[in-house]
C-alpha cells in the first residue's frame, strides 16, 4: 500500500535502495533545493503567463493579429542583436601583439630542449 505524503516526502519513496547513503543525501538536497527554491518562481510565471492571455482574448481582433506574432517577432530580434553583439566583438577583438611573440618564443625554447634531450620532429 501506498502511503501518500506531500511534497518532497513523496518523492524519496521512490528512490531505489541501490543508492549509498551519499548519493541519496545529494539526491535528497537536489530535490529539496527545486522543490522549495523553483516552486514559487514557476507559479508565479504561469499566473503571468495566464494574465497575458486572459487580456490577449480581451483585445479587438485587430489587435490580436499583431500581438499572436509578437514573441516570434521578440526571438527575431534578440537573434539579431545577438549575431549583431558577436559580430562586433570578432570585429574587434584585440590582437596581443606581444603574448603571441612570447608564446611563439616558448614554443621555439621548448623544441630546442627536446631535441637536446634526443626526440625528433
Amino acid at each position: 500500500m501506498l502511503v501518500r505524503r506531500s511534497g518532497v516526502q513523496s518523492v524519496f519513496q521512490f528512490i531505489p535502495k541501490v543508492f549509498s547513503g551519499a548519493e541519496v543525501r545529494a539526491l535528497c538536497r537536489t530535490l529539496e533545493f527545486f522543490h522549495s527554491n523553483l516552486h514559487t518562481p514557476c507559479l508565479h510565471g504561469a499566473r503571468f503567463v495566464h494574465r497575458g492571455i486572459v487580456m490577449l482574448e480581451q483585445l479587438p481582433a485587430v489587435y490580436k493579429e499583431v500581438a499572436w506574432p509578437m514573441p516570434v517577432y521578440l526571438l527575431v530580434v534578440f537573434g539579431c542583436y545577438s549575431l549583431a553583439t558577436v559580430g562586433y566583438r570578432v570585429a574587434t577583438f584585440n590582437d596581443c601583439e606581444d603574448a603571441a611573440r612570447e608564446l611563439r618564443a616558448q614554443i621555439q625554447e621548448a623544441k630546442e630542449d627536446l631535441k637536446k634531450k634526443g626526440l625528433k620532429m
